[in-house]
C-alpha cells in the first residue's frame, strides 16, 4: 500500500508541474482510483528464480541443503533441576561453497536476564522466563575430521556461538563432527515452550530448545543467525538424532522417536499393554490413575534408568518426564501404516462429566493425525505424543506440550493445532524465525477444516465466523502491520491475529472463493510433496500455488500477505432501461480486491447469484452489470452470506423500496 500511495502522489507532484493550475485542478479522481488499482494488480517482486529455486515453485535442478545428525546423552538431576549432558553433531556441507566457519543456536542462553531476549520482553509476558542461573555452561568444545580432534574457537554472543574453523569444511559433502558438554538449570517457566509443572504425587518435566543445536546455511541467506527473542521460532535442519535420557528410576520419560529399549524401563505389563493398544481403536491404559507415582509401575531394581529414543530425519527432539505420569494411547490410522498415539498427563489433568479433560486427549490425537493424513499427506512418524504440563501449546517432532488444564473444545484446539503443525513446519521446513505465517497460518487453515469434521460444522460458519474477526483486527492493531512482517517484529497483541488468522482467513478464501477447493487442494499437496524434509521460502508457495491452478492471484497475494489493505465493496445503484433490461453499478472502495458475489432478488421472489472478477475493477472503482428479467428488481446484496472480510457493509445492500422506484 505505501508504494501505491507514493506512486499517486508522484503522479500529482508531476501533474502539478507541467499544467497550468486551472488545468491540474480538474484532475480526474477515476482516473487516480484507476491508477492506483492498476498497482493492485501489478506482479509481485520475488526473486528470480534460479538453480535452486525453480520459477514454477518447485525447488530447483541445483537446489541444496545441509544436514545435521546427533547423538546426544542427557540426564536430569531433579534436585538441582539441572540438566547434563553431551552431544556430538555430525555436520555435512552440501552446499556448493567451502565454509570457514559454523553457527550453532545456543537457545537456553534466553533465560540469562542480561540476554536480549530478557531485556526486551516484559517479565510477566508469554515469551519471559529468565532467571538469575538461567542459560548455558559449556565446556570441551571440539571439532573431528576423522581421528583428529582439536579444540574449537569460539565466540558466543547471546543465543549463537561462532564456531571458527581452522581449515574450511569442503563443498559438496564435506563432513566434520561438532562436540561439547553442556548444562542448564531448567526454567519453571521458559518462554511458554518448556518448564516444570509441580503436581500431585510429582511434577512433570517439558524440555525444549534444550540442547546446542546447528544454525541453517541456506542459499537465500547463507547463515541463518537471526537471535532467539521468545516470540520468533525457529529454522533447523533436518537429521536423525540418537538421544539416552538418564533420570531416576521413578520417573517416566517420553521423547520425539521411537523408544529403543522398552525392556530395560517398561514392566512386562505395560509392554504388553502397549502392543495392545498398536492395534486397538479404543484407548488402552499403560499407566491407570489409579498406579500413576506408584513403584509398581516401574522396572524392580534402584538408582537411574537411561531411556533410548531414536528419531530419523526430523529437525528437531523433545522429551518430557515425570513420576506422576497417567500414560494411554490407541491406534490412528493413516493410509500409509499405524501410528501409536500417546497421551501423558498427570491427574489434574482428567476433567469432570461436564467439562472433559486430559483422559479424551488420545482420541483428540487419534482425529487430528488421521484427518491431517487423509487430507494431504499421511503421517510420517511412528508415534504422535501429547503431554499436559506448564506449557499452553507448543509443537516439536511427533511430540506435542499443551496446557493441562485445558478442557473440552480448548483442548481439543490446542492438540489439534500443535498436530497440525507435523505438516507445517515439521515436514515443510519453513523459516519460523522470518516468516512465522508460513506454519502458523498454514496450519490454523487446516485447523479450520479438520474442527469442522470433528465437530460435524459446515465451512461457511467458519468463513462467516473468520470473515468477523479480520475485519474487526484490520480496523484495529492488526491493521497496521502485513503478516509477512517478521515474526519478532509484530507486536505482541496482533501475533494472533497477523500470524493465525489472518493467513487461515486468506487461505480458506483462496480454495472456497477464489480458487475452488479440487484446484486449490492439488496445489496445497504438490506444495507439501515438493518441499517436504526441505526449506522453502513464501515466493515458493505462491508460485506453486498459481502455477498448479493457473490462475493470478498477485492482487490477492499482495493485499493480503504483503500489505494492510482493506476491502470495501457496494452498491452504486440501479438505473432502469428499456426492454427488460437494468444497470447495476457496483464498486470496490478499498485497495484490496477479490470477486465480488453478488445476488440479485427480483419482485416474484427468484434470485440470480453473479460473480463479479476481480479484474473488473482494474480500470476504475466502478463496475456495470446488464441485469435482464421481466421481473422488476427489488434487491441488491454484495456478499449476502458474509464470508469476505468487508470493513463497511452499510453500502452493501440496495431495495427498490428505499430507492424510490423498482430497477428493470
Amino acid at each position: 500500500m505505501i508504494s501505491r500511495v507514493k506512486a499517486f502522489l508522484a503522479a500529482i507532484v508531476l501533474l502539478l508541474g507541467v499544467m497550468p493550475l486551472s488545468v491540474a485542478a480538474q484532475y480526474s479522481p477515476s482516473n487516480d482510483a484507476a491508477s492506483l488499482n492498476q498497482s493492485s494488480f501489478a506482479p509481485i517482486d520475488f526473486p528470480d528464480p534460479d538453480a535452486y529455486r525453480a520459477s514454477d515453485g518447485r525447488p530447483g535442478t541445483e537446489y541444496w541443503q545441509n544436514e545435521a545428525d546427533y547423538t546426544i546423552d542427557v540426564s536430569l538431576n531433579p534436585e538441582t533441576r539441572r540438566v547434563s549432558g553431551r552431544e556430538t553433531i555430525t555436520y555435512t556441507n552440501h552446499s556448493p561453497h567451502d565454509l570457514t566457519h559454523l553457527w550453532v543456536h545456543l537457545e537456553q542462553n534466553l533465560f540469562d536476564p542480561d540476554s536480549r531476549g530478557a531485556r526486551i520482553t516484559p517479565p510477566d509476558a508469554r515469551f519471559s522466563g529468565a532467571f538469575e542461573d538461567g542459560g548455558y555452561e559449556l565446556s570441551n568444545i571440539q571439532v573431528t575430521r576423522g581421528s583428529e580432534s582439536r579444540s574449537a574457537d569460539v565466540r558466543i554472543d547471546g543465543t549463537r556461538m561462532r564456531v571458527k574453523l581452522d581449515e574450511p569444511l569442503a563443498a559438496d559433502g564435506g563432513t566434520l563432527k561438532l562436540s561439547m558438554d553442556f548444562s542448564f538449570v531448567q526454567p519453571k517457566y521458559g518462554a511458554d515452550r518448556h518448564g516444570r509443572l509441580d503436581v500431585d504425587g510429582g511434577t512433570v518435566y517439558e524440555f525444549a530448545q534444550w540442547y546446542p543445536r546447528m544454525a541453517v546455511y541456506d542459499d537465500v541467506n547463507g547463515w541463518n543467525t537471526l537471535p532467539y527473542l521468545g516470540q520468533g521460532e525457529f529454522y533447523l535442519e533436518y537429521g536423525d538424532f540418537d538421544v539416552s535420557i538418564t533420570l531416576p528410576r521413578d520417573y517416566v520419560v517420553t521423547a520425539s522417536g521411537e523408544l529403543q529399549n522398552p525392556g530395560d524401563v517398561l514392566t512386562a505389563t505395560q509392554q504388553q499393554r502397549l502392543q495392545t493398544a498398536r492395534s486397538s481403536d479404543e484407548t488402552v491404559h499403560i499407566i491407570t490413575e489409579d498406579e500413576a507415582g506408584t513403584a509398581a509401575t516401574r522396572p524392580d531394581g534402584s538408582g537411574t534408568l537411561t531411556w533410548q529414543y531414536r528419531a530419523e530425519n526430523v529437525r528437531d527432539v523433545a522429551w518430557a518426564a515425570s513420576d506422576a505420569f497417567i500414560w494411554d494411547a490407541a491406534r490412528a490410522v493413516t493410509g500409509e501404516g499405524d501410528v501409536l498415539a500417546m497421551s501423558l498427563y498427570p491427574r489434574e489433568g482428567i476433567g469432570t462429566e461436564g467439562n472433559p479433560g486430559w483422559e479424551h486427549s488420545t482420541e483428540y490425537v487419534k482425529h487430528s493425525v488421521e484427518h491431517y493424513s487423509d487430507a494431504w499427506t499421511p503421517y510420517p512418524y511412528p508415534v504422535a505424543i501429547n503431554v499436559a504440563g506448564v506449557v499452553g501449546g507448543m509443537e516439536y517432532p511427533q511430540i506435542m506440550f499443551c496446557s493441562v488444564d485445558a478442557r473440552g473444545r480448548g483442548l481439543f484446539g490446542v492438540t489439534d493445532h500443535e498436530f497440525g503443525h507435523t505438516w507445517f513446519p515439521m515436514v515443510v521446513g519453513s523459516d519460523e524465525r522470518r516468516h512465522v505465517w508460513m506454519d502458523e497460518g498454514l496450519n490454523s487453515f487446516m485447523n479450520v477444516y479438520s474442527r469442522v469434521e470433528f465437530y460435524d460444522g459446515d465451512i461457511q460458519t467458519e468463513m462467516q465466523r473468520l470473515a468477523r474477526i479480520v475485519t474487526a483486527s484490520m480496523k484495529g492493531i492488526g491493521g497496521q502491520q502485513a503478516s509477512t512482517t517478521h515474526a519478532d517484529h509484530i507486536r505482541r497483541n496482533a501475533l494472533g491475529f497477523l500470524a493465525y488468522r489472518k493467513p487461515a482467513a486468506g487461505l480458506v478464501l483462496l480454495r472456497e472463493w477464489i480458487i475452488g477447493p479440487e484446484a486449490f487442494d492439488a496445489a496445497f499437496k504438490t506444495y507439501i510433496d515438493r518441499w517436504a524434509y526441505r526449506h522453502p521460502q513464501p515466493s515458493d508457495f505462491f508460485r506453486t500455488l498459481e502455477n498448479e491452478t493457473g490462475m493470478d492471484l498477485d492482487y490477492f497475494v499482495r493485499s493480503w500477505f504483503y500489505e494492510t489493505d482493506t476491502l470495501d465493496f457496494g452498491v452504486v445503484g440501479v438505473s432502469p432501461a428499456e426492454n427488460g433490461r437494468a444497470i447495476v453499478k457496483v464498486e470496490s472502495l478499498g485497495e484490496m480486491m477479490m470477486p465480488m458475489p453478488v445476488q440479485i432478488t427480483f419482485e416474484d421472489g427468484t434470485t440470480e447469484p453473479r460473480r463479479v472478477p476481480a479484474q473488473a475493477f482494474v480500470t476504475g472503482d466502478v463496475h456495470t452489470l446488464a441485469v435482464e428479467s421481466e421481473s422488476p428488481i427489488a434487491e441488491i446484496v454484495i456478499d449476502v452470506h458474509q464470508i469476505l472480510p468487508d470493513v463497511n457493509r452499510s453500502n452493501n445492500t440496495w431495495r427498490a423500496d428505499d430507492a424510490g422506484s423498482p430497477g428493470r
